[in-house]
């Protein structure tokens, strides 16, 4: 029997199914290198802190100064529409760029200077040329699957975010190692970039306008989606700024000095868990519809808030457990608030919508995070993750109305 032989369109369906991988991956590879910036000095902590006196706010301080740059850099953004109207790659690889070397400069001074947080502000501020636009890049390549590639990107992003925990599992290394990892990193990302091409679904550039960064809120799908994304985000950030030192005060009080394995491997592990829930999340929500999987992770995310409180100095077997569990929980839905966003908004204001969603949502945290810094001095860590749960109850009220409205339709293809 004669071989068969794909024909022209065969062919090119498969060169462009090869290419959209090939893309992806260097996407996602340039995404987990530039994210691992981010935790970078809040993963030293236990470090810095055998030879520095830190008070709770100063450590709160190395994480929301990069929240706060982080809402500066998309408040920017948003405003002049910087996604919408320049090159995708150029604005990450040297937003990317800047970030690593900021980095870089930190380890000229020690982590109670002033210099630190200012630092850490440049770095979040560069994150908004990366986080968002890693988005619509991924967008660009969409075809029925928008939430599975939003989902593998947040996944990337959380697996980043997690390194930094990993490298300082190491034993008591010293903290300038988790910020020169990964301002390596952040550098290798801005070269990687380079390398991706973008997909075929584009659309016309709007002129700059602050009614179109406006259009977030005036729109009431995309309104909805939104509110979600607030309650998601006021439980995200805290959680992972503060699970190690939950940890570790965990192991404290039931081993003492000689818990089973280090609390940053733990913090790691919860983190990282995330990669895999993203992942899910995306993929379930083009099948079974986004309302649907963010209902069901916000519920189950707020579950694991509350009870986690009830294990603390409890084995570490069973906290982690539950650890694990809200890592995956946490962050299954957090891709496809992006990805309802995109799928409601004008396609020629997808960029700037999705920059607007990310500076209101991260603008949140800087409140959870500093409250959950209060509340584990002053409430104890039995109760201060309790706290976080309203976010992801009172987002769910948003969600189950966004699936009520006749623009829900519009989806993961009609479903909800």
């Amino acid at each position: 029997m004669a071989p068969r032989h794909a024909g022209p369109g065969g062919s090119a369906a498969a060169e462009g199914t090869g290419a959209k991988r090939t893309a992806i991956a260097l996407l996602l590879l340039s995404e987990i290198a530039a994210m691992a910036t981010w935790f970078a000095t809040t993963a030293s902590v236990g470090a810095i802190r055998t030879q520095w006196s830190l008070s709770p706010f100063q450590e709160a301080l190395l994480t929301n100064s990069v929240q706060a740059g982080f809402v500066a850099g998309t408040l920017v953004s948003a405003l002049l529409g910087l996604a919408d109207r320049f090159d995708l790659r150029r604005l990450f690889g040297g937003c990317a760029a800047v970030a690593g070397l900021s980095n870089l400069a930190m380890l000229a001074f020690e982590p109670t200077s002033p210099a630190v947080p200012v630092l850490r502000f440049v770095t979040g501020a560069c994150m908004a040329g990366v986080y968002p636009v890693g988005m619509k890049i991924a967008a660009t390549w969409a075809v029925g699957d928008l939430g599975l590639l939003i989902g593998l990107l947040v996944g990337a992003l959380t697996l980043g975010s997690a390194l930094p925990h990993l490298v300082a599992a190491f034993g008591q290394v010293d903290w300038h190692l988790p910020v020169l990892a990964a301002a390596l990193g952040a550098l290798l990302s801005a070269a990687l970039i380079g390398l991706v091409r973008l997909g075929p679904v584009t659309s016309a550039v709007p002129p700059p306008s602050l009614r179109n960064a406006l259009e977030a809120w005036r729109n009431r799908g995309v309104r909805l989606a939104n509110l979600g994304y607030l309650g998601h985000m006021w439980e995200l950030y805290a959680m992972w700024a503060w699970i190690g030192a939950f940890m570790a005060a965990s192991f404290r009080e039931h081993y003492g000095n000689a818990p089973p394995f280090p609390p940053e491997l733990a913090a790691f592990c919860v983190v990282a868990a995330g990669a895999f829930g993203a992942m899910l999340g995306g993929w379930a929500a083009d099948r079974f519809g986004r309302t649907l999987v963010t209902g069901a992770s916000m519920l189950a995310s707020g579950c694991c808030a509350v009870g986690i409180g009830f294990l603390f100095g409890g084995p570490a077997w069973a906290v982690l457990s539950v650890g694990v569990l809200w890592g995956v929980v946490v962050i299954a839905d957090s891709a496809q608030f992006s990805a309802a966003v995109s799928e409601l908004s004008d396609r020629r204001l997808v960029g700037t919508m999705l920059t607007v969603q990310t500076c209101v949502g991260f603008l949140l945290t800087l409140v959870s995070i500093q409250l959950i810094a209060f509340a584990g001095t002053h409430l104890g860590w039995r109760f201060a993750f309790a706290l976080l749960a309203v976010g992801p109850f009172l987002g769910l009220i948003s969600m189950l109305r966004l699936r009520r409205l006749p623009e829900a339709r519009r989806l993961a293809g009609g479903r909800k």
